[in-house]
């Protein structure tokens, strides 16, 4: 049936190839040489140039690091109903008392080496010993900031890690410290030490990118090595749920798995973006993107170089938006600003006397967009500070002063 298919198929070509030919002979002509009349066809005098990224990526590309890490995990312990045998529920079975010319001998034999939960049985063997802890391997990408060693990844990267390896693009690889991380912004800090080593870096961007820009990735996508893709940035400031200071980059330059940490630049060489995740119902690139903006990426890697943590500022307030009908109801004609809606317990905030109700709308005279906004601002200030909230409560803008104390994990 499928050489038949085929067969027709070259038929139909060789038909065509026929006709055409008869048309030709006929003076009628092919397509694009059929008689022309009236004004010429729309088409462009110079044809339009593409970018090339030959250049960026040639440049840049040596900055651009693997990153394998090892995660020891306890071997998980097996439920007592997984380990059932012929001596009754609960209990573990022992190698069957089969003569060892029997078929199965060898793959019971086998089971029972590799640890799979043979307890004393007919032959009385005792359990086979438990396996050391396994390592779990994962990978993803990353990119040097600094000639002495220093890399940028993401938190979620080399978490947990009790070994962190970076390969080079040259295939030289050296085991990397964790310097330290930012879980609320995916961030990692990594070190290198090997004092003899000048290590390529790339610098990040001090400009922000605009809704259209060029840009490139590189990474490490499913363990391929440095890979590049590129498109543009598609939306800023994107929320996406991963924390209280989103503020992504999305990007339509194919992401994937593996891609996580490395960086996305702009066409004059710098890192725009930490990609660091996807939006895919499938597991696949879709083209829809995110990465930690360079901003953002440039205060949390100097916190982690100098002191290891990033300390941030503390209100200690519940936050919602401003909707329409919320303004609406509280007499105003915009929905600037953050609404309180409930202060914590001994916290700043509560101390200060803010209240449930209140909308925030600007911090030592710096306007606040929305709660986000909010969120970011308070972060960014250093625990001790007293600032002046300008505040709306029913209806009555006041001011109110707040110190600032220290955002913990707990």
């Amino acid at each position: 049936m499928q050489i038949r298919t085929i067969t027709r198929k070259s038929a139909g070509i060789a038909g065509a190839v026929a006709l055409g030919a008869l048309v030709a002979g006929s003076g009628l002509g092919l397509v694009g040489s059929y008689p022309q009349a009236g004004a010429e066809p729309l088409r462009l005098e110079q044809p339009v140039q593409m970018p090339s990224f030959a250049d960026v990526v040639e440049r840049v590309s040596p900055a651009v690091v693997s990153v394998q890490v090892t995660i020891e995990r306890e071997q998980a312990e097996r439920s007592e109903t997984q380990r059932r045998g012929r001596g009754g529920p609960g209990q573990q079975f022992g190698m069957p008392d089969i003569d060892p010319d029997h078929p199965l001998y060898e793959f019971f034999r086998r089971f029972e080496e590799f640890g799979f939960g043979f307890g004393p049985g007919p032959r009385g063997e005792e359990p086979a010993p438990q396996r050391p802890p396994r390592r779990a391997a994962s990978q993803g990408s990353g990119f040097f900031i600094s000639a002495d060693g220093y890399v940028v990844t993401n938190d979620h990267v080399v978490r947990n890690a009790t070994t962190v390896e970076v390969s080079l693009g040259d295939g030289t690889s050296f085991e990397a410290e964790v310097v330290g991380n930012d879980p609320r912004t995916d961030l990692a800090l990594l070190k290198i030490d090997a004092p003899d080593h000048d290590f390529p870096y790339v610098a990040l961007a001090d400009d922000r990118s605009r809704i259209g820009d060029w840009v490139v990735a590189i990474g490490n996508p499913f363990g391929l090595g440095g890979t590049v893709t590129a498109g543009i940035v598609s939306a800023e400031a994107r929320d996406i749920g991963a924390g209280p200071y989103d503020e992504f980059l999305q990007i339509d330059a194919p992401i994937n798995r593996g891609n996580s940490g490395g960086p996305t630049f702009n066409l004059s060489g710098e890192v725009v973006g930490v990609n660091t995740a996807i939006f895919s119902p499938s597991g696949g690139n879709v083209g829809i993107a995110f990465a930690i903006p360079a901003h953002v990426t440039s205060n949390v890697v100097s916190a982690l170089m100098e002191q290891g943590e990033v300390i941030r500022g503390y209100l200690g307030v519940q936050i919602q938006p401003v909707t329409e009908e919320i303004a609406e109801a509280m007499g105003r004609d915009d929905t600037r600003g953050a609404l309180v809606a409930q202060p914590q317990p001994d916290s700043p905030a509560a101390e200060a006397g803010l209240e449930s109700g209140d909308i925030i709308l600007s911090v030592d005279g710096e306007s606040i967009a929305d709660h986000r906004a909010l969120s970011r601002r308070i972060a960014d200030i250093d625990p001790g500070t007293t600032i002046l909230l300008e505040i709306v409560r029913r209806g009555d803008v006041r001011e109110i002063s707040v110190e600032i104390g220290r955002l913990t994990d707990a």
